[in-house]
């Protein structure tokens, strides 16, 4: 019998900056793509060769039937490295992104030159797992829509929504165009997360970022990673909820920055 999910998706993915400078990856949230990464590329392309990508499922990524999991998304990356001729990265996720670069951290550390976690979780709490459980079933009748007031509150403050500046536009027409086998596909591989115990044998040098009002993977999940990676540094992003690295881009570009240039 062939192993499920033999066919490997076709994967988008964007490459910009100098040929032989060092490569930092970047992975996306749930229901969003590589627009989420615009000011960060802005910012670093000019020192380093900015590598985005859409999740298997995401943006404009293919998007097979799921259940996904965690190392099923990190064997994608590595595939796409692998294509790309690509040895060793600086590896930044979001999220789901974080939670992809902890599989990596863990499984396959020879390929990390570092690892940043940017508001995320290492385990999912079983009663958690009911409220995805009914995320789950109001995407299959309804599609995405009714999602996305809900999911925009916990991304960014009030004043940043109100405002609604450009790339928020984006992120909200991309969280709408998430394919619905995608999006049920990643949240099947998210509730069986559970990496809590296995990080304190994470040895690639960490930073971890979180912002001050993220409602969804707050400061104190942020902490609870960073007391378990060993030599980790941690960062908390004033203003800003679970997308820092749009509402704050300048405040946590610097902190990436300056933790770059440390493990360089």
């Amino acid at each position: 019998m062939a192993p499920l999910h033999s066919h490997r998706p076709k994967i988008h993915y964007v490459l910009e900056g100098p040929d032989k400078a060092p490569v930092l990856l970047f992975s996306h949230s749930l229901a969003s793509s590589t627009v989420m990464w615009e000011p960060q590329v802005k910012h670093f392309h000019r020192s380093f060769r900015c590598l985005r990508f859409d999740t298997r499922g995401h943006g404009e990524s293919e998007a097979p039937e799921g259940p996904y999991t965690f190392q099923l998304l990190a064997d994608d990356v590595l595939a796409l490295l692998d294509s790309l001729e690509i040895d060793k990265v600086h590896f930044v996720g979001l999220s789901m992104g974080g939670m992809i670069g902890q599989e990596l951290a863990l499984r396959h550390p020879d390929r990390l030159l570092s690892l940043t976690l940017s508001d995320t979780s290492a385990r999912t709490p079983p009663e958690a797992s009911k409220v995805w459980e009914q995320r789950i079933q109001q995407v299959k009748q309804e599609g995405l829509k009714p999602l996305l007031e809900g999911t925009m509150e916990r991304w960014f403050t009030d004043s940043f929504r109100k405002a609604r500046p450009a790339l928020y536009e984006k992120i909200e027409a991309q969280f709408l165009k998430t394919p619905v086998a995608g999006y049920i596909g990643c949240v099947q591989a998210i509730m069986k997360l559970d990496n809590l115990d296995r990080l304190p044998s994470i040895r690639t040098p960490t930073l971890i970022l979180v912002g001050e009002e993220d409602p969804g993977t707050p400061v104190s999940v942020a902490e609870e990673i960073h007391r378990r990676i060993k030599g980790s540094k941690l960062a908390v992003i004033p203003h800003s909820r679970h997308l820092p690295n749009v509402e704050q881009a300048e405040k946590w570009n610097k902190e990436l920055e300056t933790f770059l240039e440390s493990v360089t």
